[in-house]
């Protein structure tokens, strides 16, 4: 029998697709750091950064540590970042509001950070740009959030329709910026707004790492809640849940999460929403495992889309042009998918 139970687990096609899903950064973190005008294979790599580890003089061209250390790595781990963040984030919120039609951006984040943003570009100079799109995305989110709260309870509905009317508001206030800003400064907030990974650096990832890396054990360590959340208001409150709490946790995890690297990548929209769906369909709906697998797959995702995006044209796109255009059609193809009600 124990023979026999070995040989299933073995030939177990699930358990196979979950250890590839979980274990998919890292070809793509390989087969990143080859795409360039200098390949870097897989010794090569070990090469450099045994060297740099150890202190020892590099057999290869000095260009290549360079390339590897200050351009590439950096851009790679960012991209990873910000995927990983945005999946989980989106995998989170569609949890709780129990409709796959839910992005990280639906309660007016991505707004909030492009005002805040252009700001620190044209209005505010001695503001970091970080920190104005870190600021205002979570000042979005917090005030959609006290808009919806009546009673001590933030009923689902009347958190997106604050969402849509915060987003409104700070679209209107972008575009005063906008039309008020010489030419070089509305260059710059518009580029900003189409999610770029050009700009990676190691001071990009410093400060983009912890809120992420906190925020994604926190919501790992929650998963299985999401599981009694998404069953619904009041099966959850059935089963003594104290239903606001976490909501409230999950909310303000995945606004933090999401709002970090939006803060130094731009809006690089729809990965959110297409990542952790791809997920479900081939895994289920059990957060438990969907959880830490939209993480790795949308890390891996979005390197990957980033590859194209500086290595597929004789110039680079905006890695947010692409993934719009990939996400496009699976949002249509959910949108007539979904029932009204929202969540199969």
């Amino acid at each position: 029998m124990g023979g026999l139970r070995l040989s299933r687990l073995f030939f177990n096609r699930r358990i196979w697709l979950t250890a590839f899903a979980l274990l998919l950064p890292l070809p793509a973190f390989l087969v990143s750091m080859n795409i360039g005008t200098y390949p870097v294979s897989g010794p090569e790599l070990a090469e450099i950064i045994f060297s740099r580890l150890m202190g020892h003089d590099l057999r290869l061209p000095q260009v290549y540590d360079t390339v590897v250390f200050n351009i590439r790595l950096p851009r790679i781990l960012l991209a990873m970042l910000v995927g990983a963040a945005l999946s989980i984030s989106g995998a989170t919120l569609q949890g709780i509001f129990r409709n796959p039609l839910v992005s990280p951006f639906i309660l007016g984040l991505s707004s909030g950070a492009a005002f805040g943003a252009a700001l620190a570009m044209s209005v505010f100079p001695w503001m970091p740009l970080q920190m104005g799109a870190f600021s205002f995305s979570l000042l979005a989110v917090g005030s959609a959030y006290l808009m919806a709260r009546r009673k001590g309870e933030v009923p689902v509905i009347s958190l997106v329709l604050a969402g849509v009317v915060v987003s409104s508001v700070f679209g209107a206030l972008l575009a005063i910026i906008q039309f008020a800003v010489d030419a070089r400064s509305l260059q710059s907030i518009v580029y900003w707004n189409m999610g770029t990974l050009s700009t990676a650096s190691w001071s990009k990832v410093d400060l983009a790492a912890p809120w992420v890396l906190v925020g994604c054990l926190i919501l790992i360590a929650l998963r299985w809640r999401l599981n009694v959340l998404a069953l619904g208001e009041e099966e959850a409150r059935s089963v003594g849940m104290n239903l606001e709490l976490y909501k409230f946790v999950f909310i303000v995890t995945a606004t933090l999460v999401a709002s970090a690297v939006v803060s130094v990548a731009g809006i690089i929209g729809l990965v959110g929403l297409i990542v952790p769906h791809m997920v479900r369909m081939v895994f289920g709906p059990d957060h438990r495992i969907l959880i830490p697998l939209s993480l790795t797959v949308g890390a891996s995702f979005l390197v990957l889309v980033d590859d194209v995006a500086r290595a597929a044209f004789s110039f680079e796109v905006p890695v947010g042009i692409i993934t719009t255009l990939l996400g496009a059609p699976v949002f249509i193809y959910l949108l007539r998918a979904t029932r009204a009600g929202g969540w199969e």
